[in-house]
């Protein structure tokens, strides 16, 4: 982990935070490119009324939004949890170069924990995936958030 995957896995947690306070599972994501943020996306399925809208597929939408362009070629999403099957195939139809992820999830994770998508021949586009970045920041706002709705 180098010093920029850092600091932009602290700007995905902000993005957690922020759905916790919305009463979200608290997931954030952010997208860059050449350095820079293109996008944030926190969890919205409960406020939109929407199961697609996890914090990976909300950054990605808005990330296309602002290159106005279906593909992310050359982009790195960061997110605080490990991708779902859902968000990794939107992150194959979107091309984005890397994968940086914060906390394992042993339930639903699909970039190794339950599944490894990311090396699936059925997929025509590789990616490079970083997992663990501030794992334990990013397993504790999850922590934090489902203990206090115990």
């Amino acid at each position: 982990m180098d010093a920029q995957d850092a600091a932009f896995m602290q700007a995905a947690l902000i993005q957690a935070h922020e759905a916790a306070a919305a009463g979200e599972i608290p997931v954030g994501a952010i997208v860059t490119k050449g350095g820079e943020i293109l996008a944030t996306g926190q969890n919205r399925s409960i406020r939109d009324f929407d199961p697609s809208a996890h914090a990976e597929i909300v950054a990605l939408r808005a990330a296309c939004h602002a290159q106005a362009n279906y593909r992310l070629t050359d982009a790195t999403l960061y997110v605080t949890l490990e991708p779902c099957a859902m968000c990794l195939g939107a992150i194959v139809q979107a091309r984005v170069s890397r994968v940086v992820f914060g906390a394992y999830d042993p339930k639903a994770g699909a970039a190794g924990s339950v599944v490894d998508l990311c090396e699936s021949p059925a997929f025509n586009h590789r990616f490079e995936v970083m997992g663990g970045v501030c794992a334990d920041d990013c397993g504790a706002v999850l922590q934090e958030f489902f203990r206090a709705r115990r």
